[in-house]
């Protein structure tokens, strides 16, 4: 399985870019699953919507369609995952309300904290709680990238996420039979050139055939990039 989407769809500047002049801002989610199969929410990393939001979403997109979540900064930055049980219960009450359409949840590290696995170790067997539901960690700090590590999300079936960027550290390696790619930024500026988004796309193609499923959001908004990038590596791969 396949999912290529963008994170986010509200953008001002998307009025100029993709969305059809003078459309209703309650029809922008629906034209825009239109078009793509899936989303990621980032607006949850600032604040978490109520459950009737997720709910709205729901009806708001067809059949098939996927939301990736991204964890709360109160969890992941301003806690550090001290004290996670009431965070993790309201962030799962809210988004179950996408019922089928919840796809994996997004937890995103601070690029200043360094390797912490007694912080990290108990939050994983917490997840535990939830079998059903995909969990991916996005580290930003290069002290997390150890084998150690991956051998904690690998048993707890959580994916180590991906993330395509100069300024944050990647290592290209499975944890789950799931991956999940973040797009931030290309080598030579927000956008990607042709030969970046081929790397990847012969990438995914090898996880593809390998019978893992693929999530890949571009996280590169300014001037409509993601939406081309996105599109773009969608014709790569279906050409």
């Amino acid at each position: 399985m396949l999912q290529i989407g963008t994170s986010g769809w509200v953008y001002k500047h998307w009025m100029d870019l993709f969305y059809p002049a003078h459309l209703p801002g309650d029809q922008q989610l629906p034209f825009y699953a239109h078009h793509f199969p899936t989303v990621e929410v980032n607006f949850s990393f600032y604040r978490l919507p109520e459950r009737s939001v997720f709910e709205t979403w729901h009806e708001q997109t067809p059949e098939g369609f996927v939301f990736a979540v991204k964890g709360s900064r109160y969890l992941t930055h301003m806690k550090k995952l001290k004290d996670p049980e009431e965070p993790l219960s309201r962030l799962m009450e809210r988004a179950s309300g996408l019922q089928e359409k919840l796809g994996p949840i997004l937890f995103q590290f601070p690029h200043t904290w360094s390797i912490n696995i007694e912080r990290l170790e108990p939050f994983l067997e917490l997840l535990q709680a939830y079998p059903q539901q995909q969990f991916t960690f996005e580290f930003r700090h290069p002290s997390w990238l150890i084998p150690q590590v991956y051998q904690l999300l690998a048993r707890s079936g959580a994916a180590l996420c991906l993330p395509v960027s100069p300024t944050v550290p990647l290592d290209v390696r499975l944890t789950a039979p799931w991956t999940y790619i973040r797009m931030h930024a290309g080598q030579r500026g927000i956008g990607y050139s042709d030969e970046e988004l081929s790397v990847w796309a012969n990438r995914i193609n090898s996880f593809l055939q390998d019978g893992v499923d693929v999530y890949v959001y571009f996280n590169n908004d300014p001037e409509g990039h993601a939406i081309r990038d996105a599109n773009s590596l969608k014709d790569m791969l279906h050409s």
